[in-house]
């Protein structure tokens, strides 16, 4: 790996980037993460997997009377009953700032005031993938991989799952062929030609910060504001530029699976999605991953004669048992992925499953509920209590959990979105 003292880091002491605030991107590499890796220690490694609509609330959550180990599963848990012991669902969390029953993943991972910034309808707050990817992500070609699906209905705003550390929409990959071919096909031009397209990226916004330096004199407190947020725009592409240079002449990981077939949709799609995550951990491209699961497209494969919208909005008949059939379809899928983290091995003889943290959820629960956030949790790199039925006081923060996953993996973070403390229920 190429040092990270290179011509950057004096470009910056030139005075081009002396406006802006302290650049985590310099020295980006140059500092090991409070969670890094000791050597040949297996690295910790996150999954969200995201659906749009929510579940069915009256087959999915086991009866809140039955807790601890000892609970009867869901009808729509009933497919994970093989790896019952080493999942925790946790009832009574939620978003309390949501208010948008159309959104299932919007803040799901974010927790945000979603009107805290004034004047904006919107607003949103880093995602806790990014979070891990900030501090993992350093060590990996890719800081994160975000994934889609071809359509998204359920979801609402948003790029992927992931925002970024100003709450701006991280993009996100809906082809598997793509993904495929980002995590382990060759690029095609030759290196001299990669490193002249990095020089030149650089030299274009050494260029464009000298100016916007000079304009910075005299401007309103508004202006400022919008001028310091084009300036994290470019610290983050200097970071994107630094990653891309350090990684220039590192082939990329020999793929463990088969590039997928062209145009699978619904089931088939998340099936090859959920390969192309482990392999992407296999083979640590990445340790942060996000998936947003389809809705329309998993019902048409299931030969559900329904709109995902209409399914979510159930009611005793047909829809509700449509909905039903769409719960145990992902609950056996996911079944499949602890299968497949189980049977990777890591170099210690360990498994996949023993370092990956692993959520499954919605930011709705069910209909237009936004209370009682669908969670499944799994996998040993958080160190969590798995194999329990956890019901927590009505509302606690969702970030509550995610703050716990964080603290887990060794990551050094006292909160998270709207997070009031860990959940020492959950700890191990």
């Amino acid at each position: 790996m190429k040092t990270p003292f290179n011509r950057r880091h004096f470009l910056r002491g030139t005075g081009a980037l002396i406006a802006l605030p302290a650049l985590e991107s310099i020295g980006f590499r140059r500092f090991a993460s409070a969670a890094s890796t000791a050597p040949g220690t297996p690295p910790k490694r996150s999954v969200f997997l995201g659906t749009g609509f929510g579940m069915t609330k009256e087959t999915w959550f086991p009866d809140q009377a039955q807790t601890g180990s000892d609970y009867k599963l869901s009808e729509g848990l009933s497919p994970l009953a093989r790896h019952k012991s080493d999942f925790t669902l946790v009832q009574g969390c939620s978003n309390q700032f949501t208010n948008e029953a159309h959104w299932g993943s919007t803040f799901w991972l974010t927790g945000a005031n979603r009107y805290s910034v004034p004047g904006q309808n919107m607003a949103n707050s880093i995602s806790v993938d990014q979070v891990v990817a900030q501090n993992l992500g350093q060590e990996t070609r890719f800081s994160s991989i975000q994934l889609n699906s071809s359509e998204l209905q359920g979801h609402g705003p948003g790029l992927s799952l992931a925002w970024d550390q100003r709450g701006k929409p991280v993009a996100g990959h809906d082809d598997p062929v793509q993904v495929f071919h980002k995590l382990f096909s060759a690029d095609d031009l030759p290196l001299e030609q990669r490193q002249a397209a990095i020089v030149e990226n650089r030299s274009v916004l050494d260029a464009v910060l000298s100016e916007a330096k000079r304009v910075q004199r005299g401007l309103s407190k508004t202006d400022k504001d919008k001028l310091d947020e084009y300036f994290q725009g470019i610290r983050d592409i200097e970071t994107r530029l630094g990653k891309d240079e350090d990684w220039l002449d590192v082939p990329k990981a020999k793929a463990p699976i088969d590039e997928p077939e062209p145009g699978l949709k619904g089931k088939h799609e998340i099936e090859i999605m959920y390969d192309l995550i482990v392999a992407a951990m296999q083979t640590d491209s990445t340790r942060a991953l996000t998936y947003r699961l389809p809705a329309n497209t998993l019902l048409t494969s299931l030969e559900l004669k329904h709109s995902a919208h209409n399914v979510s909005h159930y009611a005793p008949g047909d829809r509700m048992e449509a909905s039903k059939t769409k719960d145990k379809a992902h609950s056996q899928m996911l079944a499949g992925l602890i299968d497949k983290l189980k049977a990777t091995k890591e170099a210690d003889g360990s498994s996949l499953f023993d370092h990956t943290a692993l959520a499954f959820g919605s930011n709705i629960s069910s209909i237009h509920y936004l209370t009682n956030c669908p969670t499944v949790l799994t996998g040993g790199g958080a160190n969590l209590k798995l194999g329990e039925h956890l019901v927590l006081p009505k509302d606690t923060p969702l970030c509550n959990v995610w703050l716990t996953m964080l603290q887990g993996m060794g990551i050094d973070v006292e909160r998270h979105g709207d997070s009031s403390g860990i959940v020492k229920e959950l700890q191990a």
